[in-house]
């Protein structure tokens, strides 16, 4: 059946802890062995130094405009809290540093904060990806099947249930199931494109080289939004002969630049907006009140109310072109006030580390447990003229070397870059920094947030 389109949208002793006696190993090793590593940071802390608005009209209470129905979303705003209020009780004046050795940086509303109601909204579909070179799903795997019989039935094909030729003798390697994500953006209009994200469901080896079926995208409310279809663009390969095999990156995962359709619009009018969020992407009372501040400054009113940490709510005057309003609201420059933080993957062994993170003066002893584990396979073969057989036993070997302790010492006002320089001369790897850091976390020493992704 054809879509219709619909118009719309963290003093004293110093103490050294005690390492456990025996450190817990890690059996994982690889299938021809290898060395696992396994980091023992001790960290050291030195002596102390110093009511609510209602709907809009003909919008469903609790429903954020621009949302499709059904999905999940935020609060609504708050009546604020007192002494927030920049038009009748605006706060006393607060120093610019507010305690920050480092001045602000200056960035526009639009680049930290978002509108309150105008977002994406994200689809999901199921489909096929044909075309591949031997490299998709095996027989272990149904759906596909059932989804290629369902789709040749659709099309006028009939294959028999049974017989020589019938759908269980069926041996189809070039074809994957897959699911295909999407957002659909704010005002995004019918016949409008977006990209989208193909990731293989079954035990398919590799998408590369294929073509996506047309495909539904569905949102939370169980309608079509938009229809996928087109090449995939895949960023890695794998290439297998036997039982050698060379892969880089991701190949079933692809993506499909300007691959979906947009077939129905998500409603939303502004004019229906009785005031706005503006919302920060992060969570801090310093830098909302100074961008209510700002945002007074810029329209010369006081018109902007701070509702919470993250929200800043400002209500249009009557008749007010609520476009040019917002225009005004994002360009708007404030001083921005980041959150010291560091960031670590475990995974990749990547570790980011902010400017502004403070380190308090401490120890740090490092060792680590080096465990290798080693297997050898030897052929057995009987004597001559012997009644026995020709066997491959595999021989393994463990050998552990406990490594001499490192010792790292940070003293008052060291800073970032120093850490750095001082884990690079005891040769750590990211894992180990990532260890490190997480002890110096628990330990107090270092005054940033600790985000693991």
């Amino acid at each position: 059946m054809p879509l219709t389109g619909v118009s719309n949208p963290p003093g004293g002793l110093t103490t050294l802890a005690t390492p456990t006696a025996n450190p817990t190993l890690n059996p994982t090793a690889g299938p021809m062995g290898g060395a696992i590593a396994v980091p023992v940071p001790i960290v050291i802390p030195g002596p102390a130094f110093g009511p609510a608005p209602g709907p809009a009209f003909g919008q469903t209470p609790g429903q954020t405009p621009g949302q499709i129905p059904g999905q999940a979303s935020g609060q609504a705003p708050g009546t604020g809290m007192p002494g927030f209020n920049s038009a009748s009780n605006p706060p006393a004046p607060i120093a610019a540093d507010s305690g920050e050795n480092q001045p602000p940086r200056k960035a526009r509303i639009k680049d930290v904060a978002s509108i309150g109601g105008i977002r994406e909204n994200q689809l999901v579909g199921y489909g096929l990806v044909v075309g591949l070179r031997g490299t998709g799903d095996s027989q272990e795997t149904v759906f596909p099947m059932q989804s290629l019989l369902s789709i040749l039935l659709r099309m006028g094909v009939n294959v028999p249930q049974t017989g020589t030729n019938s759908a269980q003798n069926m041996m189809v390697k070039n074809m994957a199931a897959v699911f295909v994500v999407a957002s659909l953006p704010p005002f995004s209009h019918t016949g409008e494109r977006v990209d989208v994200t193909v990731s293989s469901a079954g035990d398919a080896r590799s998408l590369e080289g294929g073509v996506l079926l047309m495909s539904p995208l569905y949102g939370p409310d169980g309608q079509i939004y938009a229809q996928a279809q087109g090449p995939l663009v895949v960023g890695g390969y794998r290439i297998a002969s036997g039982m050698n095999s060379t892969q880089v990156n991701y190949p079933t995962t692809a993506r499909i630049p300007g691959g979906g359709l947009v077939e129905r619009a998500v409603p939303f009018d502004l004019k229906q907006m009785r005031f706005v969020d503006v919302e920060l992407q992060d969570a801090d009372f310093h830098t909302a009140v100074r961008m209510a501040r700002a945002i007074d400054a810029s329209l010369g009113a006081p018109r902007a109310r701070v509702v919470d940490s993250r929200t800043v709510e400002l209500t249009p005057q009557p008749g007010e072109d609520l476009p040019a309003l917002l225009d005004r609201v994002e360009s708007t420059e404030i001083d921005v006030f980041p959150r010291a933080k560091v960031v670590v993957n475990e995974r990749t062994g990547t570790v980011v580390i902010g400017g502004k993170v403070r380190l308090q003066p401490v120890s740090i002893l490092h060792g680590g447990l080096s465990v290798n584990v080693i297997t050898e396979f030897q052929v057995s073969q009987p004597n001559a003229f012997g009644q026995g057989t020709t066997q491959v036993v595999p021989q393994t070997s463990v050998q552990a070397t406990d490594k001499p302790v490192n010792r790292i010492e940070l003293h008052e006002g060291a800073t970032v870059e120093d850490l750095v320089n001082e884990l690079q001369q005891i040769g750590a790897t990211a894992r180990d920094v990532i260890s490190i850091l997480q002890a110096m976390k628990a330990a107090g020493a270092l005054e940033a947030d600790l985000e693991v992704l």
